[in-house]
C-alpha cells in the first residue's frame, strides 16, 4: 500500500513538473469565443446566451478551484451546488482539463455544439505542440468530459426544459402595453425567463426598479415627453451618437426588407459583448489562466442573474415600446435606428446587464481600468475606448434612448437596478474569499 502511495505521489510530482513553464493563458479566450461563434451560428437569444456561457465555465473553474487554493470554488456563492468529485483516476493536467471542459461542456448543452469538435481538436494539437504527453492530454480529457456531464446535470434543474411547456405568451390589452413590433413583429422572447433558477441572487423579482412611469396620451403628460425625447433624439442624430448606438446594437438577429423579401443579420449578444471585453481586459491586465476562468465564469454568473432580474420586471410591466408609442401618437412613419428587440421595454435590458457587470469587472480589476474594446471588428465597426467598466456601461446604456428603442426612465432605473444586482454579487463572491486581482 505504501508503495502504491509513493509511486502514486511520484506520478503526481512528476506530471506538475513537465507542465512547469508552459503558458496556457493564451487558450481561454479562443475557447470562450468558440462558444460564442456557436451562439451566433443558433442565433441564442440574450437571456439563453448568458446562460449558456455560465455553465460552460463553472465545470472549469471547480477543476482549477481543486488544484489551486487561490481559486474559490463556485459551490462556496452558488446554491445547490455541491462539489463535483473526480472519480477519474490517473494522473491528469488541471489546466488542460479545465480549457477542455468549456469546449466539452459547450459541445453539450448549444443545439450547434457539435461545431466545437474541431476547435477541442484544434486545442487537443496545441497541447500536443507545447510538449505535453498524450497520456496526460488523454486523462486530461476524460477529467474534462466527466466534470462537464455533471454540470449539465446541475444545469437540467433551472427549470429550462420547462420553459417551452408553459403556456405561449398573448400580449396584454391595452394602449400602454407591448405589442411586437415591425419589421419582423416576432413573438415576445423568454416571456418565462423568470422562473429560471438564479446563480447568485435569491429570487428573480429581489431587485425590483422603480416604478416605470405611467401610459398617457396627454402631450403635457411626463410619459408623452419621454416619448418624444426618443422621437427627437430620432430625428437629430449626430455621428457621435449614432455611432455609439450602432456600436452596442448587439441584436442577434436582425432583419432588414427588401421590397417583400426578409433578410436577417446575426450579430452577437449584449452578454457576448460582455464576455468578450472580460477577455480583452483579462489579457490586458495579464491575469493567469486560473483567475481568468473564475473571472470569467463570475461575470458570466453576474450577466445571468441580471437577465433573470431584467425579465421578470419585462413582463410583470409588460410595457409597450417607443416605436409603438411614436407610430400612433406622434409620428406614423417614423422608424428607430435600431431594430426593436422582441420583447417589453421597462427595464432596458442593456442598462441592468451592463451596470452589473461593470460593478463585477470593477470589483476585479479597479475602477479607472482603461481598455480598447475591439469586440465589434467582425462586424465592421471600429474600436472604441473607455477609461473604466462604469463608462462602457454607461454608454451601452444610453445608446439604447439614441438607437430610438427605450425610454429614459427604463435606461436610468435599469441602471440603478443593474448595479444592485451587481454590488449583491461583488458582496456575495467577497464573504466566500474571492479577492481582487493586484
Amino acid at each position: 500500500m505504501k508503495k502504491f502511495l509513493l509511486v502514486s505521489l511520484f506520478f503526481c510530482q512528476f506530471a506538475q513538473a513537465q507542465n512547469s513553464g508552459k503558458n496556457l493563458d493564451s487558450h481561454l479566450q479562443p475557447a470562450i469565443f468558440a462558444i460564442t461563434m456557436v451562439m451566433i451560428h443558433d442565433v441564442a437569444n440574450p437571456p439563453a446566451a448568458s446562460r449558456f456561457y455560465t455553465y460552460c465555465l463553472l465545470g472549469a473553474q471547480e477543476i482549477i478551484s481543486q488544484n489551486n487554493k487561490s481559486i474559490v470554488s463556485p459551490t462556496a456563492y452558488i446554491k445547490n451546488l455541491n462539489k463535483i468529485e473526480i472519480e477519474t483516476k490517473g494522473t491528469y493536467d488541471y489546466k488542460i482539463a479545465a480549457l477542455y471542459c468549456i469546449l466539452e461542456t459547450g459541445k453539450i448543452i448549444l443545439p450547434s455544439g457539435y461545431m466545437l469538435e474541431e476547435d477541442e481538436a484544434k486545442l487537443v494539437d496545441a497541447f500536443k505542440k507545447q510538449g505535453y504527453p498524450e497520456v496526460i492530454i488523454e486523462q486530461s480529457i476524460l477529467v474534462a468530459q466527466e466534470v462537464a456531464k455533471k454540470i449539465i446535470v446541475f444545469s437540467t434543474q433551472d427549470n429550462y426544459s420547462k420553459l417551452s411547456t408553459r403556456l405561449r405568451y398573448r400580449p396584454l390589452k391595452g394602449e400602454g402595453y407591448w405589442y411586437p413590433t415591425p419589421p419582423g413583429y416576432m413573438e415576445g422572447v423568454e416571456p418565462h425567463w423568470r422562473t429560471i433558477r438564479p446563480v447568485m441572487i435569491d429570487s428573480s423579482g429581489q431587485f425590483k426598479p422603480k416604478p416605470e412611469v405611467p401610459f398617457s396620451k396627454d402631450t403635457s403628460s411626463v410619459f408623452y415627453k419621454l416619448a418624444y425625447e426618443v422621437y427627437s433624439a430620432g430625428k437629430n442624430l449626430n455621428e457621435k451618437s449614432h455611432a455609439i448606438a450602432s456600436y452596442w446594437d448587439c441584436n442577434p438577429f436582425a432583419i432588414n426588407t427588401s421590397g417583400h423579401m426578409m433578410i436577417g443579420f446575426k450579430k452577437i449578444s449584449p452578454g457576448g459583448h460582455w464576455m468578450n471585453i472580460t477577455s480583452i481586459v483579462t489579457a490586458k491586465a495579464k491575469v493567469d489562466l486560473d483567475h481568468g476562468i473564475m473571472i470569467h465564469a463570475i461575470v458570466a454568473g453576474t450577466l445571468m442573474d441580471a437577465f433573470i432580474s431584467c425579465w421578470d420586471e419585462k413582463y410583470k410591466g409588460s410595457r409597450v415600446r417607443p416605436e409603438t408609442v411614436i407610430n400612433r401618437y406622434i409620428d406614423p412613419r417614423w422608424q428607430p435606428l435600431l431594430q426593436t428587440p422582441p420583447f417589453p421595454e421597462y427595464t432596458s435590458g442593456h442598462s441592468v446587464i451592463s451596470s452589473a457587470v461593470a460593478e463585477t469587472l470593477t470589483y476585479f480589476l479597479g475602477d479607472n481600468f482603461s481598455f480598447t474594446d475591439n469586440t465589434e471588428v467582425i462586424f465592421e465597426l471600429p474600436t472604441r475606448d473607455f477609461t473604466s467598466f462604469r463608462q462602457a456601461a454607461a454608454e451601452a446604456s444610453i445608446s439604447r434612448l439614441y438607437g430610438g428603442i427605450h425610454f429614459r426612465d427604463a435606461i436610468e432605473n435599469g441602471q440603478d437596478q443593474g448595479r444592485r444586482v451587481g454590488e449583491f454579487v461583488v458582496a456575495k463572491i467577497r464573504k466566500a474569499g474571492v479577492l481582487p486581482i493586484k
